[in-house]
């Protein structure tokens, strides 16, 4: 075991019984990129949990980090489009905007204007070898990056800290890169008094689903289910999932990955152990693991497709719910700011 990964663990365990004893003395801070509709893979790997920690009482912001989009791109196309998408996605899955903060980057400037004062707090060594830029910059396929790639990690800071988030949801392979919102917090209050706090990862136990092709599952690589998709494009994309030659369905995540990819699926959407999923299909072999897996993954998106479907008709309520989350990101903003000026003018 990985000692800070244990270590991460084990807080998370204890943050988790200090949620449940008093929700709202947390706040979180999490978002994605608006690169294009969600998928599978973000429901079950992030959205499920935002919706749960919500629902317990947390506060929780979410970004739309429509400025992140040009960290490993020349230019953002269907920008607008695809931000709306993002909240129609949102709110189709039961973040409730009466409760939670979506906003966007770019509506928040006193957001990125922490970003020069925090990067004055880290090294230029300490960006070059953090693990999440070097994986960023290798899987961009790219002669060159933007220097907004190698400052991702303080841009990400930034994020977190302008209101004063304390955890922030992440996986195991994104620990580095939260660590250096941590030092980046530390080091503020060091130098300048105490103003932030240090967020702490909050782990999840979520599923690691393949994309069809057996790969990560991806918006970029065409391989992934969005929420957004029809009955028909879902069964055309499970149907071409990879499987094996053995007949007998059984869930062996690690000998034999492509079918237990979609055994866990099935599982997850009818809410059940994917053992007992596997079980009954039996010998049905690979057509009869796919027809479960289709049916499955069409009833648990049908209301949110429906939910969605609404939303996306309706684009004057999706910019109102925009233009009211930035309004009060950008107050939150605004105040830390002040802090900040008058702690480094002190």
């Amino acid at each position: 075991m990985d000692p800070v990964v244990d270590a991460a663990e084990r807080r998370t365990r204890e943050l988790e019984e200090r949620i449940a004893a008093d929700p709202a003395a947390f706040r979180v801070l999490t978002g994605d990129r608006p690169t294009g509709p969600l998928h599978l893979g973000h429901y079950f790997g992030t959205l499920a949990n935002r919706v749960r920690l919500q629902r317990l009482g947390v506060d929780v912001f979410v970004l739309i980090a429509d400025y992140q989009v040009l960290t490993d791109r020349d230019v953002a196309e269907r920008l607008s489009e695809h931000v709306e998408g993002l909240a129609a996605d949102y709110l189709a899955i039961g973040i409730d905007p009466a409760d939670a903060t979506i906003f966007q980057h770019s509506a928040v400037p006193e957001l990125n204007q922490l970003m020069l004062p925090f990067l004055s707090l880290v090294s230029v060594a300490e960006l070059a070898r953090n693990p999440t830029v070097k994986d960023e910059i290798a899987a961009s396929s790219r002669p060159a990056v933007s220097g907004l790639m190698f400052t991702y990690p303080v841009h990400q800071a930034a994020d977190i800290l302008f209101c004063k988030a304390d955890l922030v949801p992440v996986g195991k392979d994104q620990l580095p890169h939260q660590e250096v919102t941590r030092t980046v917090a530390r080091r503020f209050n060091e130098r300048y008094g105490p103003v932030f706090p240090v967020p702490d990862a909050l782990l999840s136990d979520a599923p690691n689903l393949l994309g069809t092709d057996g790969r990560k599952m991806s918006k970029s690589r065409g391989n992934a289910v969005a929420l957004s998709a029809t009955p028909d494009d879902t069964a055309r994309l499970l149907g071409r999932a990879v499987t094996d030659a053995d007949r007998r369905i059984t869930y062996e995540p690690d000998a034999r990955p492509g079918v237990s990819n979609l055994v866990h699926l099935a599982a997850l959407c009818q809410g059940r152990d994917p053992h007992d999923v596997a079980a009954d299909i039996g010998d049905g072999g690979a057509a009869a693991l796919k027809k479960v897996v289709i049916e499955s993954v069409n009833e648990f998106l049908r209301p949110i497709r429906a939910r969605r479907a609404e939303l996306a008709a309706d684009r004057t309520h999706l910019r109102r719910v925009l233009a009211e989350g930035n309004a009060r990101a950008r107050d939150v903003a605004a105040r830390t700011l002040a802090e900040v000026r008058e702690a480094m003018a002190a």
